[in-house]
């Protein structure tokens, strides 16, 4: 393995072959194959660094075209969009201040120990009236960049998201247009190497169904099938994600959210330099060679993410 690369644990490096298809023999060669890929584009700008590439590769179980295809969409659509998806320009004192709300909290230990990252996403915990949800999931954009530079049990085992709905308002809702879910659905399934395995949503309000009803359709079968929504059962909640891997304040033992966020913090504040060196990185279409990309069908509600098989 080139040493550019962090070894994995032993549980992890056998996850990473068992899963995702990985043999350590050959990632340098894979790795060099992409990079070549890459230069041979004069519309695409990418990082190219060994531990970079490692992660696209194992987000995509080391199909080339699929690891070709995420980094181009990755790049396109944060070029195309910066508002939603880009680290452009990025206020990290605004980003410190939506995470300090603890709207956002990525718990240490994984799923029994050996799993998924969980990600515990509480909406209630900003005002709609001062932040608007484009902003927070600006927040949580980069919060992803983070973990796809740094978690590989992230990388290698997927994420588990709880969104708690407790205490969300209307105006929580009316942030959340279909357009903003299509460049949301869309960005997570065909650009980010982060493969999520499953979403709980709890304590659901009033309303909520007319939101899922409108968010599910634009994901693939598979995601679909990966969506449970158990209102104020907990136990539902608990049979998939043991309470102990809650947070304390959950009455679980993974973590208080007071630590989790001072610990996040210092990560955030390591990127500033970070955030300014992905204005070197992005797509011009202008030099794109072969067929153009179709925004439209891209973002359309017939688009062909409905069809996407990703895992």
């Amino acid at each position: 393995m080139p040493p550019a690369i962090r070894p994995l644990s032993p549980e992890l490096q056998k996850a990473a072959v068992e899963k995702l298809n990985e043999i350590p023999e050959k990632i340098e060669d894979d790795i060099a194959a992409l990079r070549e890929w890459i230069r041979q584009q004069p519309h695409l700008k990418a990082r190219t660094d060994d531990q970079t590439l490692v992660n696209f590769l194992r987000g995509c179980k080391y199909s080339l075209e699929r690891t070709k295809s995420k980094i181009d969409r990755f790049y396109t659509l944060r070029t195309k969009y910066p508002d939603f998806y880009a680290a452009h320009k990025v206020d990290v004192d605004k980003l410190l201040e939506i995470f300090r709300l603890g709207a956002i909290i990525l718990l240490p230990r994984p799923l029994n120990d050996n799993g998924p990252r969980i990600a515990l996403l509480r909406q209630a915990m900003y005002d709609p009236s001062v932040y608007t949800f484009q902003e927070v999931n600006h927040a949580a954009g980069l919060m992803q960049q983070i973990m796809l530079n740094e978690d590989d049990v992230a990388i290698v085992n997927g994420m588990i998201s709880i969104l708690d709905l407790a205490n969300v308002t209307t105006g929580h809702f009316l942030h959340m247009t279909p357009s903003f879910a299509k460049k949301m659905t869309v960005f997570q399934e065909e650009a980010l190497p982060l493969r999520p395995q499953g979403v709980h949503f709890i304590n659901t309000p009033a309303g909520f169904e007319t939101i899922f009803n409108m968010f599910k359709p634009m994901l693939s079968k598979k995601q679909q099938g990966r969506l449970y929504v158990h209102g104020n059962k907990w136990d539902a909640l608990y049979d998939q994600v043991p309470q102990k891997y809650l947070p304390i304040e959950y009455g679980g033992e993974n973590g208080s959210i007071p630590e989790i966020i001072a610990e996040w913090e210092q990560r955030i504040l390591a990127y500033r330099s970070y955030w300014d060196e992905e204005n070197n990185y992005g797509t011009d279409e202008s030099l794109r060679l072969g067929k153009a990309v179709d925004f439209e069908s891209l973002f359309g509600l017939q688009g062909s993410f409905r069809q996407l098989n990703v895992d």
